[in-house]
């Protein structure tokens, strides 16, 4: 067999610094400035009246890896999280190091992030002292995910819902917690199943809750993200499904149809549930129906105070 030859003649190059060269690249200059860090000027650090104080100034959309720990199986889990750190400023600060928010996640990371209420208000108040102010706030979301079995076959699957987490911390007023948690679940039209002769069309539900927590005793309320999913997916027509064979989908579709929600009854009914919930002071119910038979979305949303019907 004849050896290939190649037939395309090959472009002669320059040499890579020339090619560097050729694009912009310059020889360094001559370098004047310190290389110590203790003998260069920290502009963030200046102090004067700077006109205004600052509710908050960091960082946001920092991805980072973590551990999640939970009721449902899978018990342990790893997921990826995006992170927003922030804390006041002063008048007579300038501003912040941005450094120091990257490097004491850095330090959680080695040790091990388990994202709970206890590890975010270590490492809120840790964070306030790194950055020498009075306060504070770390904020988490993350995908949260949940074995879920057909109801006939019994075969599993992963769902998963979207779940937020947030702590500030304050050097007088101490810890306030809050969360959040998205939801997806079936909903089907009780005017669709009243009117038609037979059938009715269902659509994709999403339910988002927003809470805050009564105070900061997180041993009260440590399953509170299996309750905030079970108070969305009980009141739902059905739950959603990763796993769904045909004796599954029969029974799904039936208790849909035994079950029809409006929007509005979506919102009441977690609403109901999240109120019996001792430990949640304030939330916000809100639910987002994709239409199957309209181009656009049906949406609800209720939010309750407990604090204020105590003082009422």
């Amino acid at each position: 067999m004849e050896k290939h030859v190649d037939l395309i003649e090959k472009k002669q190059l320059p040499h890579k610094e020339e090619r560097l060269k050729l694009f912009g690249s310059v020889k360094p200059g001559p370098k004047t400035k310190p290389v110590d860090k203790c003998q260069m000027t920290d502009i963030q650090n200046m102090k004067k009246d700077f006109l205004f104080e600052l509710d908050a100034v960091g960082i946001d959309r920092v991805k980072h890896p973590i551990t999640v720990t939970s009721q449902l199986s899978p018990q342990e889990q790893t997921t990826v999280a995006q992170f927003t750190f922030t804390s006041s400023i002063k008048q007579t600060s300038k501003g912040t190091n941005m450094s120091r928010f990257m490097e004491q996640l850095q330090a959680y990371h080695e040790r091990g992030f388990v994202a709970n209420f206890n590890s975010l208000k270590h490492f809120a108040k840790e964070l306030s002292e790194r950055l020498n102010q009075r306060d504070a706030t770390i904020s988490v979301k993350f995908p949260w995910f949940y074995e879920r079995r057909g109801p006939a076959s019994r075969l599993a699957g992963l769902n998963h819902a979207d779940i937020t987490m947030t702590v500030n911390y304050d050097q007088k007023e101490g810890y306030t917690l809050s969360a959040g948690m998205t939801v997806q679940v079936t909903t089907l039209c009780p005017c669709s199943k009243e009117i038609s002769e037979y059938s009715a069309h269902n659509q994709r539900g999403n339910v988002t809750m927003e809470i805050s927590f009564i105070d900061d005793n997180i041993d009260d309320y440590m399953n509170w993200k299996e309750e905030l999913l079970e108070a969305a997916e009980s009141n739902a027509s059905a739950r959603l499904h990763p796993v769904l064979k045909r004796p599954d989908e029969k029974m799904v579709t039936e208790q849909a149809y035994e079950n029809p929600r409006f929007v509005e009854d979506m919102v009441r009914l977690v609403a109901a549930d999240l109120y019996e919930l001792d430990y949640i002071r304030k939330f916000k119910v809100s639910c987002r129906n994709e239409e199957s038979i309209h181009m656009h979305d049906a949406i609800a949303s209720l939010t309750y105070d407990k604090l204020k019907e105590k003082n009422a």
